[in-house]
């Protein structure tokens, strides 16, 4: 068999990791990897957290160096080499060295596209600002590292994604005053807008200023400064803006070489990560793929994907069948104390989408009550109303999110329902959950909600029924619903019957507990009742900001 040479364009997660797998595979073939920059394999998602100073050496974001790649694969790796030109008749590609500036030629046998997304900079007035940054590679965190030092006191940071969590994290670390702008009226867009009332919270007790609702119209100098206009008029001045509102596929180089695009400009692939040219694959953020749930074409741009992907187009090269099945779109942020997890769809998607859906709200403690340090969690599963299949989850608090959204994410991709979750075997012991875990929890709420043992009422949607507060005195002075009426739980019995018979009653507590035991008394009385699911505290999130 001939020697095959393969051309990966991009490094980092797909590429870098297509490199690897290319070569464990082939010790013959011959394998370059362009890259563009200086840096080839880097932790791009440790950025943030090296100009806040939690990572303390810059080397340690340096995944693999060129040199220890040509050592230890024997790949060809050009750093600071760009590929302008895919000659797909020739089987040749045009490259410039951009240290020496020089072009030249290479030929191919097949090609591996992992060029990634680039920041999204809109062409708003002043957007060339000197001192308007974006965060994507080394350079960029090196300039903002050294922007931020000295006599700097104030950020403005635009969008509330996960780079912009991170980022105004780690400048209040730093010392500078946040101001943190998103056009929609919560952060984290992904996330349905009553979860994200937990870190909303955060973000404020930490000293970061919150400007929901808002974009950016123009940029201006201000003395060496830079003012942010919104579009409400307000005028914010900092010393640096850092643009974090979405990333684009960087795919120009496929559309030149007349490779298959999506309306959004990401390279159709198939489940080989092959382009419409059998001989070009393209891996990572820059690709279309399928929504695993929805089975929908999204660009889904995460680290974790981007690297499966790059493996599975190395193992179709050289001979090994793989296919990707989809991008469920499990991550994970941590904002000051709080962490979200999320994967799957969401509720907003679902509603967009026109799909039916059923949901529920829990709010366990991390681990059991009696160990010290138990904090509650919030909960959002989203299943289908039939056979109870998982459809997304949402999970904000501290300890332990991560593994409970990876348990549904596992579930998701295990087709996995919500009487599965009921019965799933995990660990415990006290320091790390409880005998009923939060998934379990999760399970129970909703598979009762399926079976009719109770039914729910939504926080968004109490028409005009009687609302009874089962919980203390002291709990209701603190807050409750508007129009309620307090009956602790452990008088319900004796009082019931004070309640009106001819109108429906909506049972609530702090978490839903509690609720749900008055609302099976009640209806075992022949009451018209239904439960708060999730309870106030769930009602406090979702009209947080009405």
């Amino acid at each position: 068999m001939a020697q095959r040479k393969l051309v990966i364009v991009g490094g980092v997660a797909g590429g870098a990791s297509a490199a690897a797998r290319a070569r464990r595979l082939s010790e013959d073939a011959e394998i370059i990897l362009f890259e563009r920059g200086p840096d080839v394999s880097f932790a791009n998602c440790g950025l943030p957290y090296y100009i806040g100073g939690e990572i303390a050496e810059r080397d340690a974001l340096l995944v693999a160096t060129p040199e220890r790649l040509r050592s230890r694969y024997n790949l060809d790796v050009r750093v600071n080499t760009e590929v302008l030109q895919i000659d797909r008749a020739a089987r040749l590609v045009r490259v410039r060295d951009r240290v020496a500036d020089r072009k030249y030629r290479e030929a191919y046998d097949n090609v591996i596209l992992a060029t990634g997304a680039a920041p999204i900079r809109p062409p708003l007035d002043g957007i060339d600002h000197p001192r308007i940054y974006s965060l994507r590679n080394l350079s960029d965190m090196d300039r903002i590292q050294a922007a931020t030092s000295g006599d700097a006191r104030r950020a403005i940071v635009v969008g509330g994604g996960f780079i912009g969590l991170e980022m105004a994290e780690n400048l209040r670390r730093r010392g500078l005053h946040v101001d943190l702008v998103e056009m929609l009226d919560h952060v984290m867009p992904p996330l349905d807008r009553e979860m994200a009332t937990p870190v909303h919270d955060a973000l404020t007790r930490n000293g970061v200023s919150l400007h929901l609702g808002k974009a950016v119209t123009s940029f201006a100098d201000d003395a060496g400064r830079v003012a942010a206009v919104l579009k409400n008029g307000e005028r914010l001045t900092a010393d640096i803006v850092l643009l974090a509102i979405g990333v684009r596929p960087e795919t120009t180089l496929a559309r030149d070489a007349g490779l298959a695009l999506n309306e959004r400009g990401g390279i159709r692939v198939n489940t080989r990560m092959q382009t419409s040219d059998p001989d070009i694959y393209a891996v990572g953020d820059a690709v279309v793929v399928k929504d695993y749930v929805t089975g929908d074409d999204a660009l889904i741009p995460l680290a974790g994907p981007a690297n499966r992907q790059g493996r599975i187009a190395a193992d179709n090269l050289f001979g090994l069948e793989s296919h990707y099945r989809g991008t469920l779109g499990t991550s994970i942020v941590r904002v000051f104390d709080q962490v979200v997890g999320m994967t799957g769809v969401s509720e907003q998607v679902l509603r967009r989408n026109g799909r039916a859906y059923q949901k529920v709200y829990v709010h366990p403690l991390n681990h059991a009550e009696y160990f010290p340090g138990a904090e509650r969690m919030m909960i959002k599963l989203l299943f289908t109303q039939g056979d109870g299949g998982l459809l997304g989850a949402q999970v904000v608090g501290n300890e332990g999110v991560d593994k409970r959204i990876d348990v549904f994410a596992t579930a998701i991709q295990g087709g996995l329902t919500v009487y599965d979750l009921e019965a799933a075997e995990l660990a415990y012991a006290p320091q790390f959950g409880s005998a009923k875990d939060p998934v379990n929890l999760a399970g129970f709420v909703a598979a009762n909600t399926l079976r009719g043992g109770v039914r729910n009422a939504q926080p968004d949607d109490l028409g005009d029924s009687l609302l009874l507060d089962v919980r203390t005195p002291d709990e209701h002075r603190a807050g409750a619903i508007a129009g309620s009426i307090l009956m602790p739980l452990d008088d319900l019995r004796d009082r019931y019957r004070e309640l009106p018979t001819d109108r429906p009653v909506v049972t609530y507590c702090q978490v839903g507990q509690r609720g749900y035991n008055a609302a099976r008394f009640l209806m075992q009385r022949g009451y018209d009742v239904r439960n708060l699911v999730g309870g106030f505290a769930t009602y406090r999130a979702v009209h947080a900001y009405n």
